[in-house]
Parts: C-alpha cells; structure tokens; sequence
C-alpha cells in the first residue's frame, strides 16, 4: 500500500511547488503567503486547503496542530542573494532562509525543501551564510544537502536554474547528495521546446490565448550586441526575444511591462519561415542603422499570460488572481510545477528505501 505523505507550504505564492509535490502524492495540510493576490489564487484552485494570509513570522501559532508533518516545503524570496538584484546580505529577504529553518525547527518535519537562487548555493560570496545555515540544520539534527537543477532536465521549457536545500531528520547517510542525485536522475525527462509547448494555444487574443502583455517593443536606439539574435540588448527594457524552436529563458518575476519576453507570433503561430528577430539581429550586425521608425512590428508580442503559465508547467485549468501584472509576477515567482514534481517524487522514493 503506498504511503500518504502530510506537508506545510511556506512562501507559498501561487503555488507552483505544491502542485509537484501533490502530483508526487504529498498531502499539503496549511500553506502560508503574504501576497494577497497569490493567496486569492491559491483558494480559487484549492478550497480545501488552509492558507493563512500573514507574515511568516506570525503563523507559529498556527501551525502547533501540524507538529511532525513529513514535509515542510518552500521558496522564500530569494532577491538579496540574486545576481538579479543587489546581492545584499543585509536585505531583510535575505533573513527568510532562516525564518524559514525557525518554522522547520518549530515543526520537526521528516524532510525539509528549501528552493532558492543558484548563487546561494555556489557563490564565494555567499558562503558564510552557507556555512552558517548548514551549522544550524545540523544543530536541529538534519543531514542536509544542496545541489543547483536545471529545469530543463525534468520536462520544463525553460532554462531555470535553481539551488535546492534538502534536509533529512536524524539520517545518517555521508552519501547523501549522491544517493539523491542518483534517484533524480532517474526522473529527468526531456523538456518539450517553446515552439511544443505552445503551439496548440494559437494567436493571442483568441480564445485558448486571451491575455497578454501589451508593453510596446521597439528598437534600441543604440543596440548591445551579441553573436546570438536571442542575446544582447537591441529592443527597449529587459524583455528579450524567445527562440521559439528551444527553451525560454528564466521567466521573472518582474514581467508584466517591457521586462516581458516576447516572441515572433507569425513564426510560432502563423505563416512565416524563419523569426523576425534573426533577419533584424543580421542586418544590424553587417552595419545596418536602427531604423527611423520606433516601434518593432506587430507581428513581435510580449508573452501572454497563458504562455508564461505553460512555460512554467502549471496546468491549463489554473485559475490566477489579481491584474495582469500581478498575475505576471506569481508566474515568475513560482518554482516550476515539474520541476517540483521530480524533486518531491525523488525524496519520497529514497526515505521509502532507507
């Protein structure tokens, strides 16, 4: 008989970690986010699970009932460590890792997961916050490890890559990080390309596809080049074209305007053989001006919100809450559902055979 496994949600968002570690067969008992349109989405999609709407720092004493779960899971905001944003130890967000060993230590879960940036786990930089944390979970009698995923490898179009910290409770294994990273390799699966992905959604505005960004595109005045068409900075803002016949770049959290990436519909949905981006990248490389007109053709758009959520493997049925920037911003926010899913189903299989 297959065991049933109990887990609380911490940083919860839109709930992209709890829909892999549901389908891995983990029973989410209370979930807990701050922000108030992701808690919105997380009822609309869960009505049977409790999410407390709060700081994490005030739901102690809601969780005295859920004492011994099997899992306590989550992502707290990882920005002051993100090579994104200004790598400031001193960021409050950066004290969230261990707010978030305070609920573990609190609760005395079997495992812990704890998803964050890549350069916590491999900065120089950050290694005494490393150090640091691993001296803690050890304290609280977790053998703990980390190792960064590419969630390309586990079936996500996107090339995300995240560190994850696993703690066990009283487990004694020196071998830990290899035995688990044995069992996850045995749920890599290959990821399907942006163009596979999306190509059955059609156009935007249609029904399948109804939402998007609409943050103009237009050309940079002086462009940053790159050998790649899909590299450089040779549109306004952040949000740079997709090659729709590979993987998406990280989607983040910060879409919504022209941070938004943003894709050649004909190529992806209509006629046209080959994306509008190449040709442009290859005439200014050989010298061509940027042109007079300002504004890019209407045939390049900002990713829909239908899209950014496929791209993230949420299911097509997920109901989000809020504006569309706000809804944007849950979509990168959120750890990739697969992604979470082969994480979840590899622990599961290795405490099952201790």
């Amino acid at each position: 008989m297959k065991k049933s496994y109990t887990a609380i949600s911490l940083f919860t968002g839109a709930g992209g970690m709890d829909i892999g570690f549901e389908k891995a067969g983990v029973n989410i008992l209370l979930a807990n986010e701050l922000m108030s349109e992701a808690v919105q989405t997380y009822k609309s999609n869960r009505v049977d699970v409790n999410i407390i709407h709060d700081d994490v720092n005030n739901i102690f004493k809601h969780i005295e009932e859920f004492k011994e779960v099997d899992f306590v899971f989550g992502g707290p905001p990882c920005q002051g460590f993100s090579v994104a944003g200004k790598m400031d130890p001193n960021d409050e967000r950066s004290k969230l890792i261990f707010t978030f060993l305070d609920v573990v230590e609190y609760v005395q879960p079997k495992v812990f997961v704890m998803e964050n940036v890549k350069a916590l786990a491999k900065l120089e930089r950050w290694s005494e916050v490393r150090k640091k944390y691993f001296e803690k979970v050890e304290q609280m009698g977790y053998n703990c490890t980390s190792f960064v995923l590419n969630a390309t490898e586990f079936g996500v179009p996107q090339k995300r890559e995240r560190a994850f910290f696993i703690g066990i409770k009283n487990n004694t294994d020196i071998f830990l990080e290899h035995n688990l990273l044995e069992i996850l390799n045995q749920h890599k699966t290959q990821a399907p390309s942006v163009r596979e992905t999306l190509q059955d959604l059609g156009k935007a505005g249609t029904e399948k596809n109804p939402n998007t960004c609409t943050s103009k595109i237009t050309f940079a005045t002086n462009p940053i080049m790159r050998k790649s068409p899909y590299s450089g900075m040779y549109f306004n803002g952040q949000g740079r074209p997709i090659n729709v016949d590979e993987y998406a770049n990280t989607l983040p959290a910060s879409m919504g305007g022209n941070k938004t990436p943003f894709i050649d519909e004909e190529y992806l949905y209509g006629n046209a053989e080959s994306d509008w981006v190449v040709g442009y990248h290859s005439e200014l490389v050989e010298g061509k001006k940027v042109p007079e007109f300002k504004e890019a053709p209407s045939r390049l758009r900002r990713l829909s919100i239908r899209e950014a959520s496929r791209i993230q493997t949420f299911p097509d049925d997920y109901i989000f809450s809020g504006s569309k920037g706000k809804i944007y911003t849950q979509i990168g926010n959120a750890v990739p559902c697969k992604l979470a899913e082969a994480i979840a189903s590899s622990i599961i299989q290795y405490i099952s055979e201790q």
